[in-house]
């Protein structure tokens, strides 16, 4: 499959990603659980690679998938949520993978940086520490233009509440 092509289809899936309406929004302002479904796609040109996400948002969980180039290989799966009483992260590795990859620790900052629980699926090269970081950079840069990332001052609240 040609870069054009994967683009092409990321594009096509971007159609459902149009702004939630009144009906899929809560009293809170999160996806309601009856059905409010988010998906954005979008590609990026980093170090010379084509990087490519989709990010799903459901009512108290993020998707999200980054793949490399024309490869739409899904890639590791890590599965991270916040954990009480000691106000942690956990991760696993759900597909693939072991704790101490890359994905699980963009997981565990996703988690700490949006208060939600993260499903990651990561197709990156493990010798690409540079990629790695744009690439995880670009992907909080997008949630929080999506909104999915809690404020500075609403993270400075949780740290001073102890919810962190």
């Amino acid at each position: 499959m040609s870069s054009e092509e994967l683009t092409t289809s990321l594009s096509d899936l971007a159609v459902a990603s149009q702004a939630p309406t009144a009906s899929q929004i809560g009293s809170s302002g999160d996806l309601s659980s009856e059905g409010g479904v988010q998906v954005t796609c979008f590609s990026e040109d980093l170090h010379d690679v084509t990087l490519h996400f989709q990010i799903i948002r459901f009512s108290k969980q993020i998707y999200a998938w980054i793949g490399c180039n024309s490869s739409a290989k899904f890639g590791h799966l890590y599965a991270a949520a916040a954990t009480r009483p000691g106000n942690g992260v956990s991760v696993t590795s759900v597909l693939g993978g072991t704790s101490d990859n890359t994905g699980s620790s963009m997981a565990r900052r996703l988690v700490l940086k949006t208060g939600l629980n993260i499903i990651l699926a990561c197709n990156i090269p493990k010798d690409s520490p540079m990629l790695e970081a744009a690439a995880e950079r670009k992907l909080v840069e997008k949630l929080r233009s999506l909104g999915y990332i809690r404020s500075i001052t609403g993270e400075a609240n949780a740290h001073a509440d102890g919810y962190l």
